[in-house]
């Protein structure tokens, strides 16, 4: 049996543990684990029709405590072809994070449409060829140095500008339970504005209110690639962008508004 996860069930309710803590407070979650868990709130809707998750949004509407937090879901658009999925993470009365998934219904098998065949020749350097890179922030036991393992096959975690990373989950999400792809996915590009900073972790936040996902295919394996970059634009404001990939080729990309600000 295994019990280190990201949550622990308690009764109606999941309690993260120190594995989901975020890197800019010990005493808030990392965004990664928010939106597995919403992810796995959204796949537990069940469906007439085979569809799959073309998008997901994750709204960070504050930063998520490590208390007692409630999951739910709703169908926000039934539809046979198109759907859209409500999720909500909330502590008492108070909404702390929602997800909206776009599901797409699947076609029988078809030859002229793409699919995974072998390996895409665009693929990056896979995990073996990557190494570890310490964390320069959050040196208390949390998601980025515990509960993820990061390999990095360009940039570094410590240095500024774009980054190519292969992640995984080193722990379930809750306890005895694998994690399905869409779960490891959006809970690995939440990744991509950390590991491709343009600014001094020491000095700056940049911290994101949200995360966008967008899977033209399931993932398959336990690894996720990040081929990650970031922008500053106007005073106070960025954009990280990671195109994702697993060992057979490319999978999606994701996007995060970042808010940025010097540390106090």
């Amino acid at each position: 049996m295994t019990t280190d996860a990201l949550f622990q069930h308690d009764g109606a309710h999941v309690v993260p543990t120190e594995f989901s803590r975020g890197p800019w407070t010990p005493d808030a979650l990392h965004g990664g684990p928010v939106a597995a868990l919403l992810a796995r709130a959204i796949e537990s809707l069940p469906t007439d029709e085979p569809m799959h998750v073309a998008r997901l949004t994750v709204e960070l509407l504050r930063p998520v405590p490590l208390v007692p937090l409630s999951v739910s879901v709703t169908m926000a658009r039934p539809g046979r072809k198109v759907q859209l999925v409500d999720a909500r993470i909330s502590t008492g009365d108070r909404d702390v994070a929602w997800g909206r998934a776009l599901r797409l219904r699947l076609q029988p098998p078809d030859p002229e449409m793409s699919g995974v065949a072998g390996t895409d020749p665009g693929t990056p350097p896979g995990p073996k060829a990557g190494h570890g890179s310490p964390s320069p922030i959050g040196p208390y036991r949390a998601f980025h140095n515990a509960g993820a393992e990061i390999l990095y096959v360009a940039g570094e975690f410590a240095s500024s500008g774009p980054a190519t990373v292969w992640v995984r989950l080193a722990v379930p999400v809750v306890p005895d339970e694998e994690p399905s792809a869409l779960q490891r996915v959006v809970a690995a590009a939440d990744f991509g504005n950390g590991v491709s900073s343009e600014l001094d972790f020491a000095h700056y936040m940049f911290i994101n209110p949200d995360l966008t996902v967008y899977l033209q295919r399931p993932a398959v394996g336990e690894w996720v690639c990040l081929d990650a970059s970031t922008r500053i634009g106007i005073p106070g404001v960025g954009v990280a962008q990671s195109a994702l990939w697993d060992l057979h080729g490319p999978i999606g990309r994701s996007v995060q508004s970042l808010l940025v600000e010097p540390r106090a």
